[in-house]
């Protein structure tokens, strides 16, 4: 099949969920013998690149203002790969998907993943946030096929749309442990030593809880804030300051390679103390590892770690310090490392969600 993907920044990247997903999708897909054009977003700071593991990168520029780059990006590529004659067109995320009209009046197939109800985070303004919200309609009453990474998410769009959908989960390699070598060189981490936050510093992920509650735990271990900002400096400059005022907060900045792979190979236990998910890639990470986690209750959270972590109650400092302190304090949290990357490893299967991905695209050219 002639699969294109529209609605991430780029691949190869780490800049968030979308891109994981869509690196994974395409570059698999490739390995089965078809042809995907991935549309990455020109930007002047990354090198522009024609080709990735045999997936062709079509280069769409577009401007760097939050509120018009998804827009400017997703109708050029749009355009063009209206022309280019695909079987299906993947739209990934709420605001790209708007522009799934077009194809839909060609007569071309369409398929969307609804990667988290995007309009309700809150670096978006008022004009951005309605224009995610036509393009949460749009795929509810126009995408031919709509992919879902949660039962929540699932349940909203029948409640809301009477829409069915398909719930396909991310998916997740199992790794290889690193010992310390950067993080020992850079930060003075041995192993063991420290608390991690591994994410993108944004609003919804709650770091600013993380470091409130973590500020009156007495502990020698140290937390690592590891990851960059997203049209969000405002609140990365707030967390940064608030950071410089306890001298065990280290933060990395936008981290991947051996140094991500170092980090959580090597912590002690993984926070994620996020008021919004799509469907946590960095908890999938960090529990492919064997690692401890601590979650808020929310429902995507809670559908991945089951009985094998802990959560606090959604945006509570003070549930959040109670279960930070009785972790690292108290020992309350036992955990068969073992038998956590086995259920990983059974339920969470990149090759499992390639493979129902491409289910749904040979239903569509049968129809």
């Amino acid at each position: 099949m002639k699969i294109a993907m529209i609605g991430h920044k780029r691949i190869p990247s780490r800049e968030g969920g979308v891109e994981i997903v869509v690196e994974q999708l395409s570059t698999r897909m490739v390995k089965k013998n078809h042809s995907v054009d991935a549309y990455n977003r020109s930007s002047k700071k990354v090198d522009k690149i024609k080709d990735f593991k045999g997936v062709k990168i079509i280069n769409v520029p577009t401007v760097d203002k939050k509120s018009l780059n998804a827009l400017i990006y997703s109708f050029l590529a749009t355009i063009k790969a209206v022309f280019n004659k695909y079987d299906v067109i993947h739209y990934h995320a709420l605001g790209p998907s708007v522009m799934l009209l077009i194809p839909h009046i060609f007569g071309i197939k369409t398929v969307a993943t609804v990667h988290g109800l995007d309009w309700q985070r809150s670096k978006w303004g008022g004009f951005a946030t309605k224009y995610l919200m036509l393009g949460e309609k749009i795929i509810a009453k126009y995408a031919d096929e709509v992919i879902v990474l949660s039962e929540n998410v699932q349940k909203y769009f029948k409640d809301t749309y009477n829409r069915d959908t398909t719930y396909i989960q991310n998916g997740v390699d199992i790794p290889s442990h690193v010992s310390p070598d950067i993080i020992k060189s850079k930060y003075g981490l041995n192993g063991d030593d420290y608390v991690l936050y591994l994410g993108r510093i944004v609003p919804e992920k709650g770091v600013h809880y993380l470091l409130e509650a973590f500020k009156n735990i007495d502990t020698d271990k140290k937390l690592v804030i590891a990851g960059g900002s997203s049209h969000t400096d405002e609140y990365y400059e707030k967390i940064a300051g608030m950071a410089k005022q306890d001298s065990r907060v280290v933060m990395t900045g936008f981290v991947q390679g051996q140094l991500l792979e170092e980090l959580f190979s090597n912590c002690s236990l993984y926070i994620l103390p996020s008021d919004i998910e799509g469907m946590p890639i960095s908890l999938l990470e960090a529990m492919s590892y064997g690692k401890k986690c601590l979650v808020s209750d929310i429902k995507e959270n809670v559908e991945v770690i089951k009985d094998m972590g802990v959560s606090f109650r959604k945006s509570d400092v003070g549930d959040l310090t109670s279960k930070l302190d009785e972790i690292l304090n108290a020992g309350n949290f036992d955990l068969d490392s073992e038998n956590l990357v086995e259920y990983i490893k059974k339920n969470f299967s990149w090759d499992e969600v390639v493979d129902k991905t491409l289910e749904i695209y040979v239903k569509l050219e049968e129809k």
